[in-house]
């Protein structure tokens, strides 16, 4: 039995398992809980009885199986919970149901009244595995303007949105960005990149309340797929307060590490400004609620991610850059000089490689930096060259499977075969010796149990297996979910592992994930979940706690 010291013991639970993977090596049986943390484990199921005492709630959970709980190391909770309150057509199965939504928003709105949908949607979810057109949108909603975006670098609005905007033939791209234009050059309602958000920003925000009362909302899904911490992949300062809003009403229901975003639209004297003026720096906050660090983003998605060789359906297309790297250095220097971590979205393994040029000389500038200073998000694609320059260089990558299994179909258009079975190469990076955490990034909540599942058969939802080769064991998957994704929030002596004196961040399987097939785990959904020592999700009511 190991224990925190502590004579007599008092217990809140003690939790009775069929088996419990501490994803630290150790197996254990039983657990006992004090508070928020775990107390004492043992290797017998009966192990702790004679520690029980009046009050404390015992848990007969021995026909399942308990694991750290899920620390998701790159999500949008604050889009995600978002999306749920506006028009909902990631639930449409066609164009015509999902213009039909829209067409039905549009019906309750005034003229004039923007219609803005739900991000997390995408086109291979469609029958026709294409995207709404601009005239489209048009059709459905003649008197409202209306964008709908999906994921974070494309959207499609119809032409009242862009009039708004002040898009027309006329209109430059915006840096970083583009507008699909037609043989005429006016802007088709297509946007990538920089051009989204050049429209987005007209459209009337949610308030501060109802951002907050979603995140409640969105939170308590997340919990109920198994997830006990988000490190939020991007927010700005209006959504920062409502995220204290909604954690100092104890509506999250799962701990989160934001990361603020630096825009690309500003210079880099104005960038150090805006992050010196912040006033505090990494680690600010509390359990709950501790901000991770700075967000930048290097380069666009599938559609604009800057690749070394050109696009496979357009031999034009590179894809772009959004900052200068030599401003970006100069900001990123400032910043961890600050006390900073960053994280920068880099998909292409052009933009990997300029990434690594501005980390690299960020070092020779400032000196030897902590693990887990300085992030690369994503990594999609990468060479050899590149990860033993990541690894030498001390950076974390971040790495989320669910890209290729939401979007392996647009990937095969616009990368071709090759590049889309070496992306999001999980064993290479491990092989070089990466510092390497696990994620999702699709802005809706998704099972992390589908994540592991793809991370072990590359398996995506529309394209079939994409590079088998690159798979790697579920045992380690969960580790780079859980213990690795822990160790990248600097919070491993509290979180990632089970053990004494780690806090109580669990959940529960009817199956052992570590024992079964890995097709398996596709549609696994936990029995129960438990955040700091409190059940988040319990739809059995097996907890008291």
């Amino acid at each position: 039995m190991n224990r925190l010291p502590e004579d007599p013991l008092r217990l809140d639970c003690i939790i009775r398992a069929g088996i419990v993977h501490s994803m630290g090596g150790e197996v254990f049986r039983a657990l006992g809980l004090r508070g928020t943390d775990i107390a004492v484990v043992s290797a017998e199921v009966d192990g702790l009885d004679d520690l029980a005492r009046p009050g404390t709630v015992e848990v007969d959970a021995r026909d399942l199986t308990l694991l750290p709980a899920f620390d998701d190391a790159h999500e949008h909770l604050m889009e995600a919970s978002r999306n749920m309150m506006l028009v909902p057509v990631d639930r449409a199965r066609s164009i015509e149901e999902f213009l039909g939504m829209v067409r039905d928003a549009a019906a309750r709105s005034d003229p004039g009244e923007w219609v803005v949908t739900s991000m997390g949607w995408h086109e291979s979810g469609l029958a026709e595995n294409r995207l709404p057109t601009g005239a489209e949108l048009e059709t459905a909603a003649p008197r409202n303007p209306v964008i709908a975006r999906r994921g974070g670098h494309l959207a499609v609005a119809n032409a009242e949105a862009l009039r708004a905007a002040g898009a027309g033939p006329d209109t430059p791209d915006p840096p970083g960005g583009k507008y699909e234009r037609d043989a005429s050059g006016s802007p088709t309602g297509v946007l990538e990149g920089g051009a989204v958000y050049r429209v987005f920003a007209h459209a009337p925000e949610l308030t501060r309340s109802q951002l907050a009362e979603g995140l409640g909302r969105g939170s308590a899904e997340y919990a109920a797929l198994g997830v006990g911490t988000i490190r939020e992949a991007m927010i700005n300062l209006d959504e920062l307060l409502a995220y204290q809003d909604a954690a100092a009403s104890d509506r999250l229901k799962v701990r989160v590490r934001p990361m603020i975003r630096v825009g690309n639209e500003l210079s880099a004297d104005d960038a150090i400004a805006f992050v010196r003026g912040l006033g505090v720096c990494s680690g600010f906050g509390d359990e709950r609620l501790r901000i991770w660090g700075l967000k930048f983003v290097l380069d666009g998605g599938v559609e604009g991610g800057a690749l070394e060789a050109p696009y496979t359906n357009n031999p034009n297309n590179v894809g772009h850059l959004n900052w200068d790297p030599a401003d970006m250095t100069r900001v990123c220097a400032d910043a961890v000089q600050r006390g900073w971590r960053i994280g920068t979205h880099a998909a292409g393994d052009r933009a990997v490689r300029i990434l690594l040029d501005v980390y690299e000389a960020v070092v020779a500038e400032v000196g030897p930096l902590s693990p887990w200073t300085l992030v690369v998000e994503h990594a999609l694609l990468s060479d050899a060259t590149q990860r033993e320059r990541a690894v030498k260089g001390g950076f974390g990558i971040t790495v989320q499977h669910a890209l290729l299994w939401n979007m392996g179909s647009e990937m095969l258009e616009t990368w071709g075969p090759d590049r889309t079975r070496d992306a999001n190469p999980l064993d290479a990076w491990l092989a070089a010796g990466a510092n390497l955490a696990a994620g999702t990034d699709t802005a809706r909540p998704i099972n992390p149990m589908t994540n592991v599942w793809g991370m072990a058969t590359r398996a995506t939802k529309s394209a079939g297996v994409q590079g088998p080769e690159h798979a790697i064991q579920v045992t380690t998957a969960l580790e780079l979910y859980t213990s690795r994704s822990a160790q990248l929030n600097c919070e491993a002596n509290r979180r990632g592992t089970i053990a004494p004196g780690k806090v109580a961040d669990l959940v529960a399987y009817p199956v052992d994930p570590v024992a079964v097939q890995p097709d398996e785990l596709e549609q696994l959904v936990p029995a129960f979940t438990v955040v700091a020592g409190r059940a988040t999700h319990d739809p059995e009511g097996r907890l008291a706690i």
